[in-house]
Formats: structure tokens, C-alpha cells, sequence
């Protein structure tokens, strides 16, 4: 291993300790709600805590990057959103990698995958969506050629698991949820059978998260392990179009619906309706399974999340004049991870803060522009973020070919029969501890329960979902006492 240099260890001390913000942690009580709710903790509680690699990283960072346990971040942001002092730990996580990085221990970031790997399905998927966190293309690349190494591996040894229990369950969505549910309960014994609406599965693996991120070889080796283990699989089948939500209940036991959010949010504003106006689940689905897009050349996307910057990092690529993002708060109430943002500020996406659409201009023969409003931040809102409000009197034209809305999305539940309670979000009401629905037998999770969330968290939905239809379908074969 390198020796490490005094002055870049001296130096990277003080950028940690900045970051840190040891006035705020000095105020840390250890309430430990960024343990409790972080889903890496409930995956490997014995590897992981955040609370204490926090400390760890503060008053030893150099043994520290030495270690396993800075890898093991997902960043699903869910510590910073809950954390009484909004200590950004998944950022300082960050640091702590490239600090690793830098100095050529990447192979804890292997070690970390290992570890991963025995506890959920899509090691090597969520090795480079969720762990894999650094600035060096060069390590990217290590990683990815660690994966595709590891997974080579994986399959060499699959074996099928021959069914241990008479029961069936149907799994609606191929997605993380759904697939992990299907990986868990197939090792249970249980006959699985997963229903994509789509040609291939893989669900937002292979429509959501672009080619730059995932190379679909990974999302292919993955997708056929389960396939070798026994998962059937049954594409271009829609539920509620090929085949009903009642059918299911009656061929099957126990169903377990993770199709996701894949409806876009609209603006709700004057010329929405133009054509050069899309969504940006519809545009990285087409650009994801190889369709051919005509955007023009002067492109803007809508919204400031993760999806805004994943469209606009994959337009980049296709070498248009221009790309922009428009949000309506400061660059600090961004959603989307920050080091993306850097990334694709370096492709030379511009990115225009504190600006809103007010209307979209144009005719019968599509979109001319945006009118534009500018903004300046107010009190906070319900979720401690400061509202946007708009400045009378700033509005400015921004000439465009093709406007990208990312402002959100939502579950489409056309194929639920009546009597399956929704809430007032779109979203699936389920039992929290079970996952059940209101309907007996029917369970959800992922994105369907919780709205737009993290890949990790999405696995960790599933993986519950597989027990409680385990506890569920074993109540039920048990004999009842008198």
C-alpha cells in the first residue's frame, strides 16, 4: 500500500473538519436517528453505522480510509433530511472515499461489495448506482471491471432452487423492489413468477438510470442470475390490460406490487400541451432501450432532483448546442446528489437557480420558448425547505427547442380494482410493518409505497415485502387452534 503523504493527510484533515462543521457536532446529542432510519443499517447492522463512522471519520480520518465502512454509504440522504443539526453526512462520506481513492485503498470498496453481496441481490448494480462515489473516472472504471469480474463469478456457481413450498406468488414490476422480492422468496422455496409491462425486465435498472451510470451487460447478468435460480419471467404483460388484478389473486396465493413511479408530474401551467414538451421518465426510457429522439438544439430540463440531472448528463452526450437546468430555489436547496450536479456542470451543462417557468410559448407547430420567472427564497415550508416566491416584474424569454419536465413522479394505479386504499399522495396504503394493502394478500412496496426514493431503499421494501408474504402464506398453511 502508498505511504501516505503528511501534507495531503494535514490538508485533508482541515477540508473533512470544514465539512464536518464541528460547531454542529459539538451539538450532536447522539439521538442516533440517522442509524435508525438508514436502510444500509437494516441490510448490515453489524458493518454499518453512520453515527459512529461520523465520529470516526472526525477524530482519526486517517485510519479511517483505511477501513470498509466509508464505502458502505448508499446515499439515499434520508440521515440528512431527519438529522436535528442537517449534518450533511453522506457528503463528508464522499470526501472520505475520494480521500481513500487518492491514496489507493479501493480495495475496501471490494471488501465493501462482499459484504453487500451476501445480503442483497444486485451487488454488482448497486455497487456502481449506490457505493461506488468518487471523482476519478479511472476509479469508476476499476470498479466496473470489478464487477463485471465478480459477477462472472456469480454465475458460474448459480444453481437452481428447486420449490420447497405448493404456493405461488405473483410479483407485478422488475424494478428493485419487485426483483428482490422475487430473489428472496425463490431462496424461501416459493414459486415466483415477476410481470413486466415492458420488452425486457429490469425496470428503471434499464429505462431510468442512463448507459453512463449502468452499463446494461451488468443489468443483463444480474436479471438472468434470478432467472437461473427459478424466478419466471413474463415481459410485455400488463396488469390490468393482459391480465387482471382479480385473475392474479386467483391463480396465485400472494402478490407483491412494486411497479414503481412511473408517472410524470406536470407543471400545470399555459402551453404545457405543446409538442417539444416532455417528461423525463418518457425521454430516458426511449434514449435507455435505444429509440431515436429529435430534441433540437437548444434543450432545457424542468426540475432539480436526480432525474433533472441524469436527463440532462444523457442529452449531453447527444451534443446538442445546449443544455440547461432550471430550478426555482439556490443551488444549496438542490435535491439531486451534489457531486452529479459538479459532474455535470463539468460537461458543460448550464444550470440557471432561482428560476421558475411561468408559461410555455408557442403554436400548432410546437414549442418557441419559456417565459421565465425569477425567484427569491422565503420562509421554510412543511419540509424545512425555503419556498420559492416569485419577483414581480423579472420574467425573460429563453428561446428553446424542447422543454424536459422533472419535477416529480408518481405511481400510475389504473390497474387497482376498487377497495384498494390509496392515499392522498397516489400512493399505495399499506400496513408499515407487513406491507400488506387493504386488500388480503396483496402486499407493496418501493416507490408505489414511498414515492420517488433510493435504489437501496427500494431492496429494503422488497426484502421485507418477501417476509411478510413468507409470515403471511405460513399462517395460513398452519393448522388453526380450536
Amino acid at each position: 500500500m502508498p505511504v501516505l503523504k503528511k501534507e495531503a493527510i494535514k490538508s485533508s484533515t482541515e477540508l473533512l473538519e470544514e465539512l464536518l462543521d464541528a460547531e454542529k457536532l459539538e451539538h450532536c446529542n447522539e439521538c442516533g436517528i440517522c442509524t435508525s432510519i438508514c436502510p444500509i443499517v437494516k441490510v448490515i447492522p453489524d458493518y454499518y453505522n453512520p453515527r459512529i463512522l461520523l465520529q470516526d471519520i472526525f477524530h482519526n480520518v486517517n485510519e479511517t480510509i483505511k477501513e470498509v465502512k466509508p464505502w458502505l454509504c448508499a446515499w439515499c440522504n434520508r440521515c440528512i433530511e431527519q438529522c436535528p443539526q442537517k449534518l450533511d453526512l453522506p457528503q463528508i462520506f464522499f470526501v472520505t472515499r475520494n480521500l481513500a481513492a487518492e491514496h489507493g485503498y479501493l480495495t475496501k470498496f471490494k471488501e465493501a461489495l462482499k459484504i453487500i453481496g451476501k445480503e442483497i441481490p444486485f451487488a454488482g448494480i448497486c455497487g456502481l448506482v449506490c457505493f461506488e462515489k468518487v471523482n476519478k473516472r479511472s476509479s469508476f472504471t476499476c470498479f466496473n471491471n470489478f464487477i463485471t469480474q465478480e459477477l462472472k463469478k456469480k454465475m458460474k456457481k448459480v444453481k437452481p432452487i428447486l420449490p420447497k413450498y405448493f404456493e405461488k406468488v405473483a410479483i407485478i414490476g422488475s424494478g428493485p423492489a419487485g426483483m428482490t422480492a422475487a430473489y428472496e422468496l425463490v431462496k424461501m422455496g416459493y414459486q415466483v413468477t415477476v410481470f413486466e409491462s415492458q420488452p425486457k425486465p429490469g425496470g428503471m435498472f434499464r429505462e431510468g438510470i442512463p448507459e453512463y451510470r449502468l452499463p446494461r451487460d451488468v443489468v443483463n447478468t444480474e436479471i438472468e442470475y434470478f432467472t437461473k435460480l427459478g424466478v419466471e419471467i413474463k415481459t410485455s404483460t400488463v396488469i390490468g390490460k393482459d391480465v387482471t388484478l382479480d385473475e392474479l389473486q386467483s391463480d396465485y396465493n400472494a402478490i407483491f406490487i412494486a411497479v414503481g413511479a412511473q408517472r410524470s408530474l406536470k407543471l400545470n401551467i399555459e402551453g404545457e400541451w405543446l409538442k417539444g414538451v416532455i417528461h423525463a421518465i418518457d425521454l430516458l426510457r426511449k434514449v435507455n432501450t435505444g429509440k431515436k429522439v429529435n430534441l433540437g438544439k437548444r434543450i432545457a430540463i424542468i426540475g432539480g432532483g436526480n432525474v433533472a440531472i441524469d436527463t440532462a448528463r444523457t442529452l449531453i452526450r447527444l451534443k446538442p448546442d445546449a443544455v440547461n437546468v432550471l430550478y426555482r430555489r439556490s443551488r444549496e436547496e438542490m435535491p439531486a446528489n451534489p457531486w452529479e450536479v459538479q459532474q455535470a456542470e463539468k460537461e458543460g451543462i448550464m444550470f440557471h437557480f432561482l428560476v421558475a417557468p411561468k408559461k410555455i410559448v408557442g403554436d400548432y407547430t410546437g414549442l418557441k420558448a419559456v417565459e421565465c420567472i425569477r425567484m427569491k427564497l422565503g420562509e421554510l415550508d412543511e419540509e424545512g425547505r425555503k419556498q420559492p416566491i416569485p419577483i414581480e416584474g423579472s420574467e425573460f424569454l429563453m428561446e428553446l427547442d424542447t422543454v424536459i419536465l422533472a419535477i416529480g413522479e408518481s405511481p400510475d394505479l389504473f390497474f387497482l380494482p376498487d377497495g384498494i386504499d390509496i392515499t392522498s399522495k397516489n400512493t399505495l396504503r399499506v400496513n408499515q410493518i407487513t406491507l400488506e394493502t387493504s386488500s388480503e394478500g396483496i402486499f407493496a412496496g418501493g416507490d408505489v409505497v414511498s414515492g420517488p426514493a433510493t435504489v437501496i431503499e427500494a431492496i429494503v421494501a422488497g426484502k421485507k415485502g418477501a417476509f411478510s408474504i413468507h409470515n403471511y402464506l405460513e399462517s395460513k398453511r398452519l393448522p388453526k387452534k380450536e
